[in-house]
């Protein structure tokens, strides 16, 4: 499976969907909680080209968008092979 990123922050309900989608899959991820880490929300801004939203959500070198884009890449049925790339 490509390697996924997650930028997150605590209590965020889009962050854990979005979580629990890639749990579902089968997908494991290297979590970053930007909560309370200027630098970290500095990196996730910069690599994604301005995306300031939580979560910042990256599969391999493809940055997917926040929650709404990666459950939309899953009702494309597109999600899976992104993954297994």
């Amino acid at each position: 499976m490509a390697p996924v990123t997650i930028y997150t922050r605590q209590f965020c309900g889009f962050c854990s969907a979005a979580k629990r989608l890639l749990e579902k899959k089968g997908a494991s991820y290297v979590e970053h909680d930007a909560t309370f880490k200027p630098d970290l929300k500095r990196e996730m801004i910069q690599r994604s080209h301005g995306g300031t939203t939580f979560p910042q959500i990256f599969i391999g070198d493809v940055h997917v968008g926040g929650c709404d884009e990666l459950h939309a890449l899953d009702r494309a049925g597109k999600l899976d092979a992104l993954l297994a790339s």
